[in-house]
């Protein structure tokens, strides 16, 4: 097989980096372009500078439109606009980091058909797939935490959630709460019960439990650390933590990249990979659920990846075997 050519569209931010560093590895793919056009001409690793001695590709402000996969790394409604204004091969798979498309509303765009893109949900349809939307970071570490409940019929009370992202969430643009100044040895909540990743998270459940009509009460926060989401969940559970146990790691059996763990965790077990970890803890009647993910891959790249090697046909590890943080 030939490699994948990749061109990568936003290539400046947190997600594109790591999408480079992921597909400079991978043994399939190739990087085309790296589109951005406030830094055409310089050399990518002068913007993702771990890069020096890796990678001598420049960044370029013109796409090439037959190349087999785009990823769009752009800022959150700008994909649409960006595909309005640049065409691309009928051949070309796309893959969109942002939530442009993710919402049932919003999956058909000019004859094209997005599908949600989170594998331990869909995967036979992303295979089939030709474009696709990359889900959010707290979406995937709510919606995994949750998912084997409602595929169980389970979920019949309000859930409630409290989760913890590094400052990486927040992109690149510097803003009031995104400065050093302000986050080191900080801690705040930010739209409360009205976060974006809402919509996508009620949908996969509605999915699995179509007759789902409790509350998500989503509390977000910024935490002082740079990468990683620590969620909490909690819900109305009538058995044993035993049987919580088995329902879980039967839903996840076939799961590449997400794991039920007997003991508690911490986010160092997944910082640097493309895991989800899961614990479970029942207290009286309610069901704790612990899950932990890197934002910016499983949450972001690394799930990227693992949706292009199951569009190509691949095995769905390619490229994703990644060594922990851990000290």
């Amino acid at each position: 097989m030939k490699n994948i050519q990749v061109g990568i569209i936003g290539g400046a931010g947190y997600t594109a980096g790591e999408l480079v560093r992921l597909l400079i590895n991978h043994p399939q793919a190739e990087l085309n372009f790296v589109y951005s056009t406030s830094n055409a001409g310089n050399k990518i690793s002068k913007i993702h500078q771990d890069l020096v001695g890796s990678l001598d590709l420049e960044f370029t402000d013109t796409v090439n439109p037959d190349v087999d996969v785009l990823f769009l790394c752009l800022g959150h409604g700008n994909s649409v606009k960006f595909l309005s204004e640049n065409s691309f091969s009928q051949n070309t798979k796309i893959i969109d980091l942002g939530n442009d498309f993710r919402l049932e509303d919003d999956k058909v765009f000019n004859g094209k058909t997005f599908v949600y893109g989170l594998p331990e949900l869909q995967r036979e349809t992303i295979k089939n797939a030709n474009y696709i939307a990359n889900p959010g970071c707290f979406a995937t570490a709510i919606q995994l935490g949750l998912l084997p409940l409602a595929n169980a019929g389970l979920l019949n009370e309000d859930v409630h959630i409290n989760a913890v992202t590094g400052a990486t969430g927040a992109g690149t643009s510097l803003s009031a709460t995104s400065h050093y100044a302000w986050r080191d040895n900080n801690f705040s909540y930010y739209k409360p019960f009205t976060h974006q990743h809402l919509g996508e998270i009620n949908q996969s459940v509605k999915q699995l439990q179509n007759g789902f009509d409790s509350d998500i009460l989503f509390m977000p926060n910024r935490g002082n650390f740079s990468r990683g989401i620590f969620a909490t969940l909690y819900t109305d559970f009538s058995g044993s933590v035993e049987e919580a146990k088995a329902l879980y790691t039967e839903f996840y059996k076939d799961a590449e990249f997400t794991f039920v763990s007997d003991d508690e965790l911490h986010l160092k077990q997944v910082v640097n990979t493309n895991k989800c970890l899961i614990h479970l803890h029942k207290h009286n009647g309610k069901l704790l659920i612990t899950s932990i993910i890197d934002n910016l891959l499983k949450g972001a790249s690394g799930q990227a990846v693992q949706n292009m090697n199951l569009m190509f046909g691949l095995e769905e590890t390619t490229g994703l075997n990644l060594k922990a943080t851990y000290f």
